[in-house]
C-alpha cells in the first residue's frame, strides 16, 4: 500500500500492537453469556412433540426437517426444556450419536434462521446427552448468535469450547469477531483477533474484515486504517470490504481526505471499487462541506465502472444542501429519472432542505406536492423542512397549514415542526397563535424544546407583553432553562431594563444562578 497515495498515520506492525492500543483506551469488561433476547413475539403449540414424520401442515418431512420445524415452531424464545424435549427424540428416535451431521444440519438451519437461543439449547441438550459435539456444531451454533445478535452467547460458546476439549478454528473466531462487530463491541472484536496466534488460529481476510468492521462500527478510524495497513504484513490481500469498512471508518471519523486517498488507492491495489465505496466517500464530503468534490465523484462513478443509484444521489444532493447549492441539488434530482435511478423520501427531503436553506419556499411547496406523483411518500423531515422554508419566505400562513396537515398524511409533527411553526408566527408577529401552539404541543405529546420557549418569548417581548415573557420563563424546567444562549439572557434583560415603557414598571429581571432561571419582584 506504500506505493499508493493512501495514508497510513500511526501505522501497527502486529495485530498484538493494533489490540494493545484499544485496550490502553478502556478497559473491557469480561462478557456475559446470558441471553438478552426479549418476550416471546411468535410461538408453535404447546405440547409434546409431533408425531415422526408430520410437520405443522401436515408434510412429511425428512428426519432432520422434522426436528427442525419443531424447533421452528417454538418461536424466538423457547424454554430449555422445550428445546431438550425435541432433541432428545433426534438422539434417540434418529440416532445423533450414530451419525453427529444430522445434528449440524439442524444447527445450521437455526443460524440461517437467526434462533441463537434455540441452538445453544440443542447444543446443550447435545452435551447432555452425552452426543459428541465438534467443532462444525458449535460453528453453527456461534453462527447462530452472530447472525442473531446475541454476542455474550457467542462469546460464552467461543470460551466453552476448550473445556469440552473441542479446538475452536478459523470460523469459530471469525463468526465470533462477527458478533462482536454487530453489537459494537469492539474492543472484544481485537482482543478477540489478538489472542487467534495463541490458540494456533491465523487470522485471514475475513477475520481482519469483521475487526475493521466492528472499529468502524466504533467510531474508531485510526484502528481500522491500522488494521488495513497490517494485512500484507499478515499475507492477506485487503478486498473491497476491507477498504469499505476502512472509508466508512474515515467517514464517521469526519476525515474526508482519508476516505478519498482510500479511494483512489484502490485499483493501483487490484480492488475495484463499487457502489459502497463511492456512496462512503460522497457523505463524506458532505460532512466535510467538500460538494464540489462530492459532484465530482458522482460524476466519475461510470469511469469506474460504477452506476450510480439512490444512495449515491442523495448523499450528493445532501453534499449540495449542506453547501447551500440549491440550483444543484434540483439539477440532480431532475437527472436522476434519466439515469433510471428513482428518488425516494430522503432524495425529495434532502432536496426541499436544500430550497429551504436557499429561500426557496415556492420550490420547496411545490416539491412537497409533487412527491405523492412520484410514488414517494412524504415523511417528517420533508414537512419540517418545507415548514422551515416557509418561516424563512415569511410564509406563516403556509407554516400553518402544513404543521395541521400532517396528521391527515399520517406524519406525526415533532419539536422541530411545532418550533418551526411558532418561529413562523413569530416572524409574523402573530403571537397569540404562536403562544397557542405552544400550549398545544403537550396535549399532542410533543414537548416543547429551547427553540420553541425563545420563538413565542420573542413574540411576546415584540409587542411588550412583559408578563407573559415572565410567566414563560418561569414555566420551563431547568433543563431548557440551562440550554438557554447568555445572548438571550443579555436581550431579555436589555428589553426589560429599556426606559419608557409604562407597562414594564415594577417588574425586575434577574438572573437565578441556582435555578438556572429568572423571577420577577
Amino acid at each position: 500500500m506504500a506505493s499508493c497515495s493512501l495514508e497510513q498515520p500511526g501505522r501497527l506492525r502486529t495485530p498484538q500492537a493494533v489490540t494493545a492500543e484499544a485496550l490502553q483506551k478502556a478497559i473491557v469488561q469480561p462478557s456475559a453469556t446470558g441471553s438478552c433476547l426479549g418476550s416471546r413475539t411468535w410461538r408453535g403449540a404447546a405440547g409434546s412433540p409431533r408425531e415422526a414424520g408430520s410437520s405443522s401442515d401436515g408434510r412429511k418431512l425428512p428426519q432432520s426437517g422434522l426436528i427442525l420445524q419443531q424447533l421452528l415452531d417454538l418461536g424466538w424464545t423457547p424454554s430449555k426444556d422445550e428445546v431438550s424435549e425435541i432433541v432428545s427424540v433426534g438422539i434417540d428416535k434418529f440416532r445423533w450419536h450414530e451419525d453427529p451431521r444430522r445434528a449440524t444440519t439442524v444447527l445450521s438451519s437455526l443460524a440461517r434462521h437467526q434462533l441463537p437461543r434455540t441452538a445453544t439449547f440443542v447444543l446443550s441438550s447435545m452435551l447432555a446427552k452425552s452426543v459428541e459435539a465438534n467443532v462444525f456444531h458449535f460453528n453453527a451454533a456461534i453462527s447462530a448468535c452472530e447472525k442473531g445478535k446475541q454476542w455474550e452467547l457467542a462469546l460464552g460458546l467461543l470460551n466453552r469450547m476448550p473445556d469440552m476439549t473441542v479446538i475452536p478454528d478459523g470460523i469459530s473466531y471469525n463468526a465470533a469477531i462477527s458478533a462482536c462487530e454487530k453489537g459494537g463491541q469492539w474492543r472484544l472484536a481485537l482482543r478477540l483477533l489478538n489472542s487467534m496466534p495463541d490458540m494456533r488460529v491465523i487470522p485471514n481476510q475475513i477475520s481482519f474484515n469483521a475487526a475493521i468492521s466492528a472499529c468502524e462500527k466504533g467510531g474508531q478510524w485510526q484502528l481500522a486504517l491500522g488494521l488495513l495497513s497490517i494485512m500484507p504484513d499478515m499475507s492477506l490481500v485487503a478486498d473491497v470490504v476491507s477498504y469499505n469498512a476502512a472509508i466508512s471508518a474515515c467517514e464517521k471519523g469526519s476525515q474526508w481526505q482519508l476516505a478519498l486517498s482510500l479511494l483512489s488507492s484502490m485499483p493501483c491495489m487490484r480492488v475495484n471499487a463499487d457502489r459502497i465505496s463511492c456512496s462512503a466517500v460522497i457523505t463524506a464530503c458532505e460532512k466535510g462541506g467538500q460538494w464540489q468534490l462530492a459532484l465530482s465523484l458522482l460524476s466519475s462513478m461510470p469511469d469506474m465502472r460504477v452506476i450510480p443509484n439512490e444512495i449515491n444521489y442523495n448523499a450528493a444532493i445532501s453534499a449540495c444542501e449542506k453547501g447551500s447549492q440549491w440550483q444543484l441539488a434540483l439539477s440532480l434530482l431532475s437527472s436522476m429519472p434519466c439515469m433510471r435511478v428513482i428518488p425516494d423520501e430522503i432524495s425529495c427531503s434532502a432536496a426541499i432542505s436544500a430550497f429551504e436553506k436557499g429561500g426557496q419556499w415556492q420550490l420547496a411547496l411545490s416539491l412537497l406536492g409533487s412527491m405523492p406523483d412520484m410514488r414517494v411518500i412524504p415523511n417528517r423531515i420533508s414537512h419540517n423542512a418545507a415548514i422551515s422554508a416557509c418561516e424563512k419566505g415569511g410564509q406563516w400562513q403556509l407554516a400553518l397549514s402544513l404543521l395541521s396537515s400532517m396528521p391527515y398524511m399520517r406524519v406525526s409533527p415533532n419539536e422541530i415542526s411545532y418550533s418551526a411553526a411558532i418561529t413562523a408566527c413569530e416572524k409574523g408577529g402573530q403571537w397569540q397563535l404562536a403562544l397557542g401552539l405552544l400550549r398545544s404541543m403537550p396535549a399532542v405529546r410533543v414537548i416543547p424544546n429551547e427553540i420553541s420557549y425563545i420563538a413565542a418569548i420573542s413574540a411576546c417581548e415584540k409587542v411588550g407583553l412583559w408578563q407573559l415573557v415572565l410567566d414563560l420563563l418561569s414555566s420551563m424546567d431547568a433543563c431548557t432553562l440551562n440550554s438557554l444562549t447568555s445572548s438571550f439572557y443579555i436581550c431579555i434583560d436589555d428589553s426589560l431594563t429599556e426606559p419608557g415603557c409604562e407597562e414594564r414598571e415594577g417588574l425586575t429581571l434577574h438572573e437565578n444562578n441556582n435555578r438556572g432561571g429568572y423571577y420577577t419582584e
